[in-house]
């Protein structure tokens, strides 16, 4: 069952503000990863803890796709991307805390 894989537009701008050399690796990690079992745990899939923003992490070297799944509709969301930097997610050159349940303001 291939799920349909769909990007807001805060992602899709997100992912133009990415080099082109980037933009590849995450549009092909994404259609390889995420097609068929987007909700499968693995090395590269990781599930977040309970947050309003998303319930999965895609990992492809230092960058973050955040996502959620759609399992009756057969859809991914791709709500946010960004790069991991240490312990810190960068997203548009800030750093991020909207996933975490508990932001460490």
């Amino acid at each position: 069952m291939a799920y349909r894989i769909t990007i807001t537009q805060v992602a899709k701008s997100q992912l133009l503000d990415l080099p082109v050399w980037e933009q590849r690796i995450i549009s092909d990690g994404v259609a390889a990863r995420l097609r068929d079992q987007p909700a499968s745990p693995s090395r590269a899939i990781k599930r977040l803890r309970p947050n309003p923003l998303a319930d999965f992490e895609l990992r492809l070297g230092d960058l973050r796709i955040l996502y959620k799944v759609g399992v009756e509709v057969e859809e991914v969301l791709v709500v946010l991307i960004g790069r991991k930097v240490g312990n810190a997610l960068i997203v548009e050159g800030e750093e991020f805390h909207g996933h975490e349940s508990d932001p460490v303001e």
